[in-house]
């Protein structure tokens, strides 16, 4: 961890221009251990200033002055991010697919592979359109256990035209997040809806909802109870609700593998997000499963195991 002296070299600066606030902002947070110094200084001095990157990059290319309440408010956000607390909570926001999110304490902070599972379940829908047009039906339904943010609904609301998401989360401060969220991304003619609930005890609490869904989608805590993340970022501020799913990893999703097979509707699809070592457990708890069929894992960027989607078969249960 910096200390108190680094802390001090950017508001030193009163008179800095933009590469060298950088360039001290991101020795300090290199010395922190933070993975992308110089990328969390350029949104940091960006938030600071209340301007986009991409001005900043203007600002830094002409070496303008940086003000000397902004470089404070800077040095500021430094300290923190070199104490390792996310850059999201910081800004306040998380980019995901085309949406910039609100995030802070008490919310999983979406990650960019989790964008594939949204890429998959797009897919799922354009091909239910065509049996919806053709047989006159209503929208597709989604329902998404352990909503959190509320990436993974508002994401698939905003980019199709027409979808009917019903996201569940058990967590109230990661609902609050959610339910703000919804009020500021532009979901056309979808409708999203997030209501509070356990994802492992859903179709008890919510019997109407047996057999109803086009697609069950989750990113459920699948971190084992005794593995802690690497990155504090993640341990120290990731709400351990989201992170943890049994003393193996898989029992909490293991359940919601069961519930995702009452929601579903026959010919619905399942798709669970889970750690890079995994794929195999889920596919064999899938498999064990009265009607889900299929199981396939797909990878994410850097070719990791990340998802599993599977089918439901048969009449309803």
């Amino acid at each position: 961890m910096p200390s108190g002296t680094e802390m001090d070299h950017v508001p030193a600066l009163s008179a800095a221009d933009v590469p060298q606030a950088l360039r001290a902002a991101a020795g300090i947070l290199a010395k922190g251990g933070v993975a992308s110094p110089e990328t969390d200084a350029s949104a940091l001095l960006a938030h600071a200033w209340g301007i986009e990157v991409r001005e900043l990059s203007r600002r830094r290319l002409f070496a303008e002055a940086v003000p000397a309440a902004v470089l404070t408010d800077f040095a500021e956000l430094i300290a923190r991010r070199g104490t390792r607390v996310p850059l999201q909570h910081l800004t306040g926001s998380a980019a995901f697919r085309r949406l910039d999110l609100l995030v802070g304490p008490g919310v999983f902070v979406p990650r960019p592979e989790t964008e594939l599972l949204v890429t998959e379940l797009l897919a799922e829908l354009e091909r239910l359109d065509e049996r919806l047009d053709r047989d006159g039906d209503s929208a597709p339904f989604v329902i998404d256990l352990c909503s959190g943010s509320g990436a993974i609904a508002l994401s698939v609301a905003h980019e199709h035209p027409r979808v009917r998401v019903l996201g569940i989360e058990r967590e109230p401060a990661a609902l609050e997040w959610s339910l703000r969220n919804r009020e500021r991304v532009a979901v056309g003619a979808s409708t999203v809806d997030f209501v509070r609930g356990d994802a492992t005890a859903v179709v008890g609490d919510r019997p109407d909802l047996r057999s109803s869904a086009d697609v069950v989608v989750t990113n459920p805590p699948y971190v084992p109870d005794d593995a802690r993340p690497r990155e504090p970022e993640v341990a120290d501020h990731d709400p351990a609700a989201a992170l943890y799913g049994g003393a193996g990893g898989l029992e909490i999703p293991a359940l919601i593998i069961d519930q995702a097979e009452k929601l579903l509707r026959p010919g619905g699809l399942l798709l669970m997000e889970h750690g890079e070592e995994q794929g195999a457990g889920v596919r064999e708890l899938i498999a064990a499963t009265a009607s889900l069929r299929g199981a396939r894992t797909a990878q994410d960027y850097t070719g990791r195991d990340r998802f599993t989607v599977a089918r439901r078969t048969g009449d309803d249960r």
